[in-house]
């Protein structure tokens, strides 16, 4: 599989953005528009990026009822971008009205689940009410995602090898929290490197900060891009 990096475009603007990819190839890696991006730019800078040939993974985490979550997921798949997620929390009706939303798109875009989030551990799981480990809810969740027939899911790296063996090679396992060597955990937890990463079975890494803020960004990008290959 090639081209298996995807930056995270954490920018507080369109501008910053646009500048960070001028020297980037969509033959290099796919773009992560998140929250504070989307609602700094909105739609328009997604068409932008599509436009310029990147693929892009609109990382909006969808939860909602259901009938407002497929509403949200065809207008995200008629901004032409290449994945959206939803989350698996939102239950079996919601993942359902999401998959069954882009069946009817020509070019549909990837539908991927967030399991649990790479900056929780256990001790955050329990304060939200959740006694099983992040392993064991990861678990549970990507069982759902995949008995909905979505695309895969997001996980952490440390799960990923379970995954890949349990639910098969066409189930897309994306990860977050990626690391370079001797790059700083920021907010995460649950973190490998881009090599460790690939031995474990994930198909695309999402890589943010240790790009976004190096001072020379295509080395960084050539680098990961070797140790994914």
């Amino acid at each position: 599989m090639t081209n298996r990096l995807i930056i995270a475009l954490d920018f507080a603007s369109a501008e910053l953005a646009l500048n960070f990819i001028k020297p980037l190839s969509p033959q290099d890696c796919k773009l992560k528009v998140g929250f504070e991006l989307f609602v700094a730019a909105g739609p328009d800078f997604v068409r932008k990026l599509v436009t310029l040939g990147f693929d892009v993974f609109l990382d909006l985490k969808f939860h909602d009822i259901p009938n407002t979550v497929a509403s949200a997921c065809k207008s995200a798949a008629n901004l032409g971008v290449w994945m959206l997620n939803v989350h698996a929390s939102g239950g079996e009706p919601m993942l359902l009205a999401a998959r069954e939303a882009l069946s009817g798109f020509k070019q549909a875009p990837k539908l991927i689940a967030v399991t649990v989030l790479t900056s929780m551990d256990q001790y955050q799981l329990e304060q939200i009410g959740i006694t099983q480990t992040p392993v064991e809810q990861v678990t549970r969740l990507a069982a759902l995602t995949q008995q909905c027939g979505l695309d895969g899911v997001v996980c952490s790296a440390q799960e990923a090898s379970y995954l890949k063996q349990e639910y098969g090679a066409n189930f897309l396992l994306v990860t977050p929290g990626i690391r370079p060597v001797g790059s700083q955990l920021d907010d995460q937890s649950r973190t490998l490197t881009p090599l460790a990463a690939r031995q474990v079975g994930i198909d695309y890494v999402v890589v943010g900060r240790p790009i976004t803020q190096s001072v020379n960004p295509l080395e960084v990008i050539a680098s990961i891009n070797q140790d994914l290959s």
